[in-house]
């Protein structure tokens, strides 16, 4: 795999690492990285060798969330898509755009990603914002640094939430409104203490504590390993999960919609460094 692809791919034994690869852009998601992510998905599914997957992602920070401003942002670009069943949204306009596409690359994906019947852990540093937010909640774990912090600031543009809206399973309730109507950032400390992170670990012990818990786990028989997953999941679903993320997908959409009438576009006018800024 080029060194400068979106997205890296490695085997070590049982454990595959899936690792974001666009550091200079906090590892921003791109059409193309979150397709190659699904793509790695697959393949990590598919190879009977691997027991256990690794996300992380390159440099300071795992993920900045959604590309919404890189030079390399490719939106409108098609892609092979195995992640639903909608029409290509690339040469679309308005809604049936935005809501295609985002039926696939991020609720889709981030969905079967959920079922994968392998156990998958984050390992997260420095921002989990936004976007970065639904991969690290897909998986099973998160083993998180000293240093990491997760946001979900998305309400500034009048959204509420990502796509993956997962917000009131990962942390109570009260907690999730908080984390949402201030935008404000929550430490790896807090995170844990409201039950969204697994571990704590200092930087420079990040990979080998993912990697070690992540060994442990493979220890386990396969068939078990995929079976206690589905159990947990479909508990989590039958607590209103699934259905969850539908409704509050709508309503996604319709703040999308609301913000392209009534301001300079479905983001609201804001950009990567309005966000930053604000």
């Amino acid at each position: 795999m080029a060194p400068d692809a979106p997205v890296l791919y490695e085997r070590h034994g049982p454990l595959a690492h899936v690792t974001m690869n666009r550091p200079e852009y906090r590892n921003a998601q791109n059409s193309a990285m979150t397709y190659a992510l699904d793509a790695a998905f697959y393949r990590a599914a598919d190879d009977d060798g691997v027991k256990v997957i690794v996300l992380a992602g390159t440099g300071a920070h795992f993920s900045a969330g959604h590309d919404i401003g890189t030079p390399q942002r490719d939106a409108h670009l098609p892609f092979e898509r195995r992640a639903g069943l909608w029409w290509d949204h690339s040469d679309k306009r308005g809604a049936e755009q935005r809501y295609a596409r985002e039926s696939e690359v991020y609720l889709g994906m981030c969905r079967r990603w959920r079922e994968l019947p392998k156990p998958v852990l984050a390992s997260v540093q420095g921002a989990c914002v936004a976007g970065g937010l639904m991969l690290a909640w897909v998986c099973d774990l998160i083993v998180a640094s000293e240093d990491a912090f997760f946001a979900d600031p998305v309400v500034r543009m009048g959204i509420p939430g990502v796509e993956f809206f997962a917000h009131p399973w990962v942390m109570p309730p009260r907690v999730a409104k908080e984390f949402l109507f201030t935008g404000d950032r929550m430490s790896a400390r807090r995170a844990h203490e409201v039950g969204m992170v697994s571990r704590v670990v200092p930087r420079g012990e990040l990979a080998a504590a993912t990697r070690e818990l992540a060994e442990c786990i493979a220890r386990m028989p396969r068939m078990g390993l995929a079976l206690t997953k589905r159990a947990v999941n479909q508990a989590e679903d039958l607590q209103g999960l699934h259905a969850g993320l539908d409704s509050v997908f709508g309503l996604h959409h319709l703040a999308h919609a609301h913000n392209a009438e009534t301001t300079a576009d479905p983001l609201a006018g804001l950009d990567a460094r309005a966000m930053k800024d604000a």
